[in-house]
């Protein structure tokens, strides 16, 4: 199959350009929103809590906050990305150009991806202004951004897809994804829980992602990381056919 590079680098760009614009909203906001945490969380808590597996407390909750950015940017990003052009109407023009729905989905899925990573370095950066951080394993922790942020960035082309207005688009990430993160063993460790509520995060997808992290960073984990590995892997191949479905049928974009 031949790729239309052209087609491909001018809806990355687009994109791209657009995060330009909006510089205010898509970087500085998440970046004081995590700063805001690290003060009162790492500053202010931490002082009055134990370290956690030999690690202070602002540095154990780094990993956990920078997931909660990541899967927060990247479902927003891609999801926006692609739910504003149907909103406006123009999806059709790329519709109409001679490019591939996979070469669409690459593309936005890219841009969205990019954008996740561009900010959570930011913010890894920012970190280290408040806090001691180490990285046993850094490129098993570029993996995992990488891997992260393109699955959810693929998750949040599927609800931009299946959105029909800006408040459907938005339930999954604030009353999904957040609570999930923060009931995922982002800000604790889960030896902290009663055994009860121990069983309960089990079920919990995000807390294996978060663990992987972190394992990435400090060689800790509640689980064994390949439990993390193989679930994001799992997670990334059903987006990638749920999307696949959708666009061949040609669900809510070509109607």
């Amino acid at each position: 199959m031949r790729i239309n590079f052209y087609g491909l680098k001018a809806i990355y760009f687009h994109e791209m350009d657009r995060f330009r614009r909006t510089l205010g909203q898509s970087l500085l906001s998440p970046v004081i929103s995590t700063s805001l945490y690290f003060i009162v969380f790492g500053s202010v808590i931490g002082g009055y809590v134990q370290k956690i597996d030999g690690i202070s407390y602002g540095s154990y909750i780094v990993p956990g906050l920078l997931m909660l950015t990541l899967l927060t940017q990247s479902i927003s990003n891609t999801s926006f990305g692609i739910f504003f052009p149907k909103f406006n109407g123009t999806i059709y023009e790329i519709l109409a150009a001679p490019i591939s729905t996979f070469e669409i989905v690459l593309a936005f899925v890219s841009a969205g991806a990019t954008k996740t990573l561009i900010v959570g370095f930011v913010i890894f950066c920012t970190s280290l202004f408040f806090v001691d951080v180490e990285v046993q394993f850094p490129f098993l922790m570029i993996f995992l951004l990488v891997l992260v942020s393109f699955t959810f960035a693929l998750f949040g082309f599927l609800i931009g897809l299946i959105s029909k207005d800006f408040e459907q688009m938005s339930i999954v990430p604030s009353l999904v994804i957040t609570p999930m993160v923060f009931l995922g063993g982002s800000l604790y460790s889960l030896d902290m829980l009663p055994e009860f509520w121990q069983m309960i995060t089990y079920f919990n997808p995000v807390v294996y992602l978060i663990n992987g992290l972190r394992y990435s960073f400090y060689g800790i984990s509640d689980f064994n990381i390949w439990i993390s590995v193989g679930l994001m892997v799992l997670f990334f191949i059903i987006c990638v056919s749920m999307v696949s479905v959708l666009l061949k049928k040609g669900y809510n974009i070509k109607s």
